[in-house]
């Protein structure tokens, strides 16, 4: 297998992974005079923050999902292929995928990041992630399977595991699945499950700092607290999570909460490509780069977003937040860097615009904090609707989004509790792909070619 693109006297830029600042960069380059390739392991792009959402049943996941294809679909000198990078040949300017080799005169990582477990294997093995679509929708299968399991439960501590729900990890996505799992038990439950005692459903948040939403100011931390207090979250503060053993979540105290439907939003780590060079990777296995978003010590390799570290920015000594919005300015300004660099004009070093944050708790429930202004409530609620819908991509994804939380909102309903399995199809293209790249550890790169495609 191989990437079948024809070189032309284009240079080419390759960006691994499609999420925000891959597709920022693979946007802005469209007028560039480069031929673009975008490699990803899925072919759509996913809109992360509204992905609690999916797994919570309130939202189909086509409504924040949008395929590369369609949105390039007009683009000359443009191609997407489906694959995961596994190494990286830099003094070759060459990549190994899982499709095959390519060449690159500029490589622009941009993967983001994958779950971080901590290395305990067991939280690893059992728990349940939330940060790709697919793990949101095995999320939303998990709690309704369990619902429906503890219908039909006679046994009084099995019945306690299945209507027990332990989400690990106060950030912004911990706090907005208590939320939403929070309505679902106020709203869904008594409508599904009329012969189900709802006050069953117990709802713990578990975070081992001293409050939610480290990011955001002490403030909006208190807000946050005290909404999913009243509505019903059980949140547990300087309590951290060592070990799960036979259906229970054991804390360092020693403390356990029996339950089969165990949430893992605590922290995340770059996503990792085998061969990489150690000496490229800081904090969190991230990338370190310079302020032109170029790995340090190269010339034509870069990363952008969740996957790189730059220190260089005075106002973020540390990195800049694992956020949309910095990869998405970095990845429009590397752009223009690209640019800058094929015409041997100097490039302009990055600074990160500060746009505010915001986490969604509830129904009429957010908080939000903009330059000096922090908010909280309904108003904050609001402009968190509004912020998202405008960043969907499509207009077939703002209308039904929109739709959907007029209705869900009118009739305190949620039309999306299906449990759906998909059933084989993902093992057999993974069987035909290994199959047909049976060869790839014998030879990786075979042997030198001037256009191996």
């Amino acid at each position: 297998m191989s990437f079948n693109i024809p070189r032309t006297e284009k240079k080419r830029v390759v960006i691994v992974g499609g999420g925000f600042g891959g597709l920022k960069l693979a946007q802005k380059l469209k007028k560039a005079d480069f031929q673009v390739v975008l490699v990803d392991k899925n072919n759509y792009h996913q809109f992360l923050p509204l992905i609690y959402q999916v797994a919570s049943a309130g939202m189909e996941p086509t409504s924040i999902s949008f395929p590369f294809r369609k949105i390039f679909h007009k683009r000359k000198n443009f191609y997407f292929r489906l694959a995961e990078v596994r190494a990286i040949f830099p003094e070759r300017n060459m990549i190994q995928t899982s499709i095959g080799k390519v060449s690159y005169d500029y490589l622009v990582f941009a993967a983001g990041t994958t779950s971080n477990f901590f290395g305990n294997k067991n939280v690893e093995e059992y728990a349940i992630p939330m940060k790709t679509v697919s793990e949101a929708m095995g999320l939303r299968n998990a709690l309704l399977s369990n619902f429906e399991r503890a219908v039909t439960c006679a046994d009084e501590e099995e019945m306690h595991e299945l209507l027990n729900v332990v989400i690990v990890g106060g950030g912004a996505s911990g706090v907005e699945i208590a939320g939403a799992i929070s309505e679902m038990k106020r709203f869904a439950i008594p409508q599904d499950y009329p012969d189900m005692d709802k006050n069953l459903l117990h709802i713990y948040l578990i975070e081992a700092a001293d409050r939610l939403l480290a990011g955001m100011s002490p403030e909006s931390s208190e807000n946050a607290l005290e909404a999913l207090t009243k509505m019903g979250v059980e949140v547990k503060l300087h309590s951290k999570v060592v070990d799960y053993c036979d259906h229970k979540v054991i804390l360092e105290s020693g403390e356990e909460i029996p339950t089969r439907s165990f949430i893992w939003v605590s922290g995340v780590s770059a996503v990792d490509i085998g061969n990489m060079d150690h000496s490229w990777l800081g904090r969190g296995r991230r990338i370190k780069v310079d302020e032109f978003n170029r790995i340090i010590g190269s010339d034509n390799l870069f990363a952008i977003g969740d996957q790189c570290l730059m220190t260089s920015d005075s106002n973020f000594p540390n990195g800049h937040p694992q956020m949309a919005q910095p990869a998405i300015q970095q990845g429009e300004l590397l752009a223009q860097n690209l640019v800058r660099l094929d015409r041997g004009e100097p490039m302009e070093p990055f600074r990160y615009n500060d746009l505010g944050s915001m986490a969604t708790i509830g129904r009429n429930r957010a908080v939000a904090e903009f330059a000096n202004m922090k908010l909280h409530g309904w108003f904050a609620w609001l402009i968190w609707l509004v912020v998202h819908l405008r960043s969907l991509l499509g207009i077939r994804n703002k209308v039904l989004v929109l739709l959907n939380w007029t209705w869900n909102y009118i009739t305190y309903d949620y039309s999306m509790r299906l449990i759906i399995y998909a059933r084989r199809a993902k093992e057999i293209i993974e069987r035909e792909i290994r199959e047909a790249n049976c060869h790839w550890g014998e030879d990786v790169l075979g042997p030198k070619k001037d256009d191996e495609t």
